[in-house]
């Protein structure tokens, strides 16, 4: 296993080490920009306390998510066990930061080592985004009536959603797209029969019944996450409710999933801050609010992500 992991040397490596300093040092500017010392009195108001709280939560975000995954790859036919399963599955974090968390998809190196094709592991993969997709929607409609305007790009959100388990849901289209793409020729043809395949995989994991339980898993390890964030505004003193908090993260998440940007970085931020100081939060406190956040749950899955691969390159089993 320690030869799949040292794939990741040489440009990947340096891509990914680069990826990660370029964000930390927009985390940065974030800081100086709402004035370095306002942000550190805000660190320091929420607390050691505080901060494992949050990062609790966003534990619980990782495990329910990681419990929704092992369910999606035993639907593919493809049972790992428990331990090794996890430390793949945290492997896939340290890459995070790549554009519409492409890169998660190193896990599908991994687990080709465990006999999973690659057909299976993008399949999950392709569940689990449109999972994600579906609980942040949902998770937006708790506060939107308090912002009306982002009614636009929740629709968005929706249609996205509705366009992929329509193509996922009809085994006619998939056969037809399948049929047209695979009478053609050409690297565009070939990739779409490509994609239907998947498409095809990932169908398994999309029943009714299924379907329920990965939205509900979904929905309580994203909520988390929003419950960390709205605990970081009352320990901070905003007067914000909590429906337009959760509202608040749940759009910046959708907001930055939408732009495809690496980890959603800069959309969220924005969109996050924008919101706070809309609803009468000083410009350091919602920065503040912002940076910590996002470092309790994004930059502490990259952290976890880089741990894991670093005990893989140390040649310990995955």
């Amino acid at each position: 296993m320690s030869s799949t992991i040292a794939q990741l040397d040489g440009w990947r490596l340096k891509a990914l080490i680069l990826s990660i300093v370029t964000a930390a040092g927009g985390y940065l500017a974030f800081s100086l920009w709402g004035g370095w010392q306002d942000v550190i009195d805000a660190f320091v108001h929420i607390g050691l306390l505080g901060t494992l709280i949050a990062l609790l939560l966003s534990l619980v975000n990782y495990g329910l998510r990681f419990i929704r995954w092992q369910i999606y790859l035993s639907k593919l036919g493809h049972r790992i066990a428990w331990l090794p399963s996890l430390r793949i599955y945290l492997s896939g974090f340290a890459l995070t930061t790549t554009p519409g968390k492409a890169g998660e998809a190193f896990r599908g190196v991994l687990l080709k080592q465990r006999n999973v094709p690659f057909p299976a592991t993008f399949a999950a993969l392709i569940s689990e985004r449109l999972s994600d997709l579906v609980a942040i929607v949902l998770l937006t409609l708790v506060g939107l009536s308090e912002y009306p305007q982002a009614r636009g790009m929740v629709f968005v959100g929706v249609l996205g959603i509705a366009i992929v388990l329509a193509c996922i849901s009809s085994r006619t289209v998939l056969n037809y797209a399948h049929q047209w793409a695979h009478a053609r020729t050409g690297k565009l043809c070939k990739l779409l029969t490509q994609l239907v395949h998947l498409l095809r995989e990932a169908r398994r994991c999309h029943t009714p019944r299924l379907l329920l339980l990965a939205t509900l898993i979904s929905i309580v390890s994203w909520g988390a996450e929003a419950v960390a964030f709205y605990l970081v505004l009352e320990w901070l003193g905003a007067d914000i409710s909590f429906s337009f908090a959760i509202f608040v993260y749940a759009i910046s998440m959708l907001a930055g999933a939408l732009s495809f940007l690496p980890g959603g970085l800069g959309g969220a931020e924005a969109i996050m801050i924008s919101l706070l100081v809309l609803k009468g939060m000083a410009m350091p406190a919602a920065i503040a609010a912002t940076v910590f956040i996002r470092l309790a749950t994004l930059w502490f899955a990259v952290l976890i992500g880089l741990l894991a691969l670093y005990k893989s390159r140390k040649g310990e089993a995955v």
